[in-house]
């Protein structure tokens, strides 16, 4: 059975960060392994009061996972929130430490690595620390296999104005990195996921919803790198990540849910329906 380690954030109550990737991934069959960043009861978006995990305690927390010989089961890693620069220098150590590990156990013959980069978001900008940011696009970034940003994120570690989705696309290989971006510019009425590797860019737009859940980043997240675990091929693996986020949050919006319907929606998340325009670049 193939293995994912998360770092990132734990939040009891609402399905976004490394706690909702946790159902996503399981619902694909991948087990995961969450070792998180910071822990909160519910989202912070409505309040929520949590705690840093100290870089002492998350050291060993992952001391422990490596204590068990999980390192070389490793399929997937997936970085999201860090809350301290030293977390970050932490996680850089650890998925190097993964790659070099013996693979005799392991499912699939190399880890993949996707590099999310919780830094900010529009209108409200940066909202981690900007040593936390710098540190992700120094050490993370140069690690990853892939990136999975948001708008807002991609402008800000390729350092220019973003407009349009052709904007994004010169962003992301600027960046020398094959990315999957979310909240890309996309039709009238849509929202756009933009999937950019070395020889081709595609978009896949959606309807937009205004009163979308928190959390659709983190599944596309998920659900991307399940695909590649599967061993999908990578445009292939983006356009069901994309159509698994206009289901998920046609359902929300439908129930009226104010997170993420993904235990509910499990089985529709790995063979989703909902329809998507796709447009190449």
């Amino acid at each position: 059975m193939p293995l994912a380690l998360i770092l990132s954030s734990f939040v009891a109550a609402s399905r976004i960060g490394g706690a909702a990737q946790q159902y996503i991934l399981a619902a694909h069959k991948i087990d995961p392994v969450l070792a998180p960043t910071v822990m909160f009861g519910r989202t912070p978006a409505r309040g929520g009061k949590g705690e840093v995990t100290s870089p002492d305690v998350f050291r060993r927390m992952l001391g422990d996972i490596e204590a068990d010989a999980l390192f070389g089961m490793v399929d997937l890693i997936i970085t999201g929130h860090f809350s301290d620069p030293e977390q970050v220098e932490i996680a850089a150590g650890v998925i190097e430490r993964v790659r070099t590990t013996g693979r005799s156990e392991a499912w699939g013959a190399r880890p993949l690595v996707l590099v999310d980069p919780v830094l900010g978001d529009a209108p409200r900008g940066l909202y981690v620390k900007y040593e936390v940011a710098q540190a992700v696009q120094d050490r993370l970034v140069p690690l990853a296999d892939w990136l999975t940003p948001n708008l807002w994120e991609l402008a800000f570690l390729a350092d220019r104005q973003i407009d349009t989705a052709a904007d994004a696309r010169d962003a992301v290989r600027s960046l020398g990195k094959p990315a999957l971006v979310t909240s890309a510019p996309a039709g009238d009425g849509e929202i756009g996921l933009l999937y950019v590797d070395k020889e081709e860019a595609v978009l896949f737009g959606h309807r937009r919803i205004a009163t979308a859940p928190n959390g659709t980043g983190d599944l596309v997240t998920a659900s991307f790198g399940a695909g590649l675990v599967e061993g999908r091929d990578p445009r292939d693996a983006a356009e069901r990540a994309a159509r698994a986020a206009a289901e998920t949050v046609a359902a929300a919006e439908a129930w009226k849910s104010t997170e993420l319907p993904i235990v509910a929606l499990a089985e529709r998340i790995v063979n989703p329906a909902a329809p998507v325009r796709v447009e190449r670049l």
